[in-house]
């Protein structure tokens, strides 16, 4: 099986959809975009716009999600940006902080459940902070 992506004008997935193997080959049983992109308009209408995916993450970096954005230059599915200051990773077409990965957690952390996350509005007024440590009660 093999799943497309609709675009909506912003390059926004709408929907993932399945399409059967037979119906993006060409005559020689080799699977082809441009093939199953043209069963999705028949199927679907001329003019929508289609990007396959793969669900094992082989192709466009991760399988695609609605929300997600298709980003022509990296020929990735990239999810929504998290926070304003987060920027866009070319390398990974991944979202990474202004002060990098999260710390790592000590032991003892790791032992209370403890994790970190982000906070905009920290950073915002600190630059030099973010990453926040919580732990469960």
């Amino acid at each position: 099986m093999a799943h497309f992506a609709q675009l909506d004008e912003n390059n926004v997935v709408t929907q993932v959809i399945v399409v059967s193997n037979d119906d993006c080959t060409d005559s020689n049983g080799t699977e082809t975009e441009s093939i199953g992109v043209a069963f999705c308009q028949k199927l679907l209408g001329a003019d929508t716009n289609w990007k396959q995916t793969s669900y094992n993450d082989n192709m466009r970096v991760r399988y695609a999600a609605i929300g997600y954005s298709y980003n022509a230059s990296l020929d990735a599915f990239v999810p929504p940006q998290p926070y304003d200051s987060w920027t866009l990773d070319s390398g990974t077409a991944d979202w990474v902080s202004p002060l990098g990965a999260a710390p790592a957690l000590t032991d003892d952390q790791i032992a209370a459940n403890s994790y970190y996350t982000w906070d905009e509005s920290a950073y915002q007024a600190d630059n030099t902070t973010g990453w926040v440590l919580e732990t469960p009660e």
